[in-house]
């Protein structure tokens, strides 16, 4: 038989419908036969991950190319993006205590402190006086439950590389006024880019086959949270919205202002979906953005941008604000269109080498993807105290530092600083694991009046360093600078060697 290259307008020839069902056909077998390496109540379990694993794969065998045809993106209508100053203004009501017991607070807790050189979860870092990503969560959480009386749960979504140091650790929070719930991310496989079916040799986690597996991303949370029944459970309890958030973004604390927002539309509008937004700086180029597509409100991730458009995305004049990842969602929502099965994610393709060398792909989604499901689905324009992540040691600096004041588990921005922005800061490689960050600085500086801060190189500081306007400091290779206590720098550039030795 002659076949035709893919026609067009994407049509899939007869060769290729073929190819695509080996595909599907040799992973089905794979996946059959790992399941049969495990015990019954672990097979349970994996069956309903690659149950969701299938609908995954068998879009991302259909699906070539990008998502979306860039002449069809539209800027959202005004009103589907609304300030938050304007949702502000409506108040508070007496009773916003009842709001509050139909809230759930979910934080998303599936990442590792890798990249900030610690073992184990990200969320048990120490942040500030001791306490962790968790201490403060818990605490920002038990505070609102006491002031207002009320009963918000946390729950955590944890995945296969988290969830037994997070539970060993939750022991800790028994007495305090919440309560903590856990559900496990999906576990998939992760698969050979050349013939797309999974490295895993069984369905074990330990050894070489520690890398066959991956979490897949925080567009999972749909999906794992209703296949673990806490889903049904919060809704039978009488919750109808969660409140998601990264763990690691500190600014993002229950807003009852826009609580009381989604309390108080009419029964016919009921907003399913309200995604957190805040203005692009130069540093969030990358950030997703939302836009008008076909009639909805859409995310569009820079993934999924064509390659001739990506400065067009990154353009603060086009799309001037960015997704915080701090989501509003409806419960019985969540449970409809999983049980309809038509919350159709755009799938990430993140390739991967891993140690031996071997190239593989995992197929991912993103929490935020889904609002174009969702009904009458909006932006909140927040200010950017709401967005407040901890993703390097730089960023870490800022939240121990003066710059910052914390109440019951919440920083806010220090009434000292006469500008409301966060000082720029870049810490060199020498600072990047947490434990050398902290050897270098025997106290944060006073950071108040800084708007800038670069520092490359083997450098440390003394006590009581003040730090202001820009300040840049550069030791060469084999050179050191050690700023001595009590040291103020004003726009000052300091390089050369500098050392200061205890005698």
């Amino acid at each position: 038989k002659t076949f035709v290259a893919v026609t067009s307008s994407g049509v899939m020839t007869e060769f290729q419908e073929k190819l695509r069902q080996q595909h599907e056909e040799s992973m089905h077998r794979e996946l059959e036969a790992l399941l049969a390496t495990a015990n019954k109540a672990e097979a349970e379990i994996s069956r309903k991950d690659f149950d969701g694993f299938k609908k995954l794969f068998h879009r991302f065998l259909q699906v070539k190319g990008p998502s979306v045809e860039w002449a069809k993106i539209n800027r959202p209508p005004e009103d589907s993006i609304q300030p938050y100053e304007k949702i502000r203004t409506k108040g508070l009501p007496d009773n916003i205590a009842a709001s509050l017991n139909k809230l759930a607070v979910v934080k998303l807790n599936g990442g590792l402190g890798t990249s900030m050189g610690c073992k184990g979860p990200k969320s048990l870092i120490s942040v500030r006086n001791e306490n962790t990503f968790l201490d403060l969560t818990v605490q920002q959480i038990e505070h609102l439950n006491k002031t207002f009386n009320a009963d918000v749960p946390l729950v955590l979504m944890n995945s296969f590389n988290t969830d037994e140091d997070t539970k060993k650790i939750l022991q800790k929070y028994k007495h305090h006024r919440v309560n903590i719930h856990t559900f496990n991310q999906s576990r998939y496989p992760r698969i050979n880019r050349e013939s797309l079916l999974p490295i895993a040799k069984n369905m074990g986690m330990s050894g070489d086959n520690a890398e066959a597996w991956y979490p897949p991303g925080h567009g999972d949370i749909y999906a794992s949270f209703y296949n673990s029944g806490l889903l049904d459970k919060l809704i039978a309890e009488g919750k109808e919205y969660i409140f998601v958030s990264n763990i690691d973004n500190l600014g993002a604390t229950v807003d009852l202002f826009i609580l009381h927002h989604l309390m108080s539309q009419p029964a016919d509008k009921r907003c399913e979906f309200i995604m957190e937004v805040t203005d692009k700086t130069r540093a969030d180029v990358k950030g997703g953005t939302l836009i008008q597509y076909e009639d909805h409100l859409r995310l569009l991730e820079i993934a999924q941008v064509p390659k001739a458009h990506v400065d067009e995305f990154k353009s603060v004049t086009k799309f001037k604000i960015f997704n915080t990842n701090n989501l509003w969602i409806s419960l019985p929502a969540i449970k409809r269109l999983q049980e309809k099965n038509t919350m159709d994610l755009e799938i990430i393709v993140n390739p991967k080498t891993l140690d031996g060398g071997l190239n593989v792909i995992q197929l991912e989604t993103a929490v935020g993807a889904a609002i174009k499901s969702f009904n009458h689905a909006m932006g909140v324009n927040v200010p950017r105290s709401r967005f407040l992540p901890v993703k390097t040691s730089s960023d870490l600096l800022l939240v121990m530092s003066n710059l910052y004041s914390l109440d019951a588990g919440s920083l806010t921005m220090s009434k000292k600083r006469e500008f409301p922005t966060t000082p720029h800061v870049k810490l060199g490689s020498s600072f990047t694991k947490v434990q050398e960050f902290l050897a270098r600085f025997e106290n944060i500086p006073d950071m108040l009046e800084l708007d800038h801060l670069t520092v490359s190189g083997d450098v440390t500081f003394g006590k009581n360093v003040s730090l202001k306007g820009t300040v840049i400091i550069i030791a060469n290779h084999g050179d050191r600078i050690d700023i001595p206590a009590g040291a103020m720098l004003e726009n000052k550039i300091v390089s050369g060697n500098l050392r200061i030795l205890d005698h």
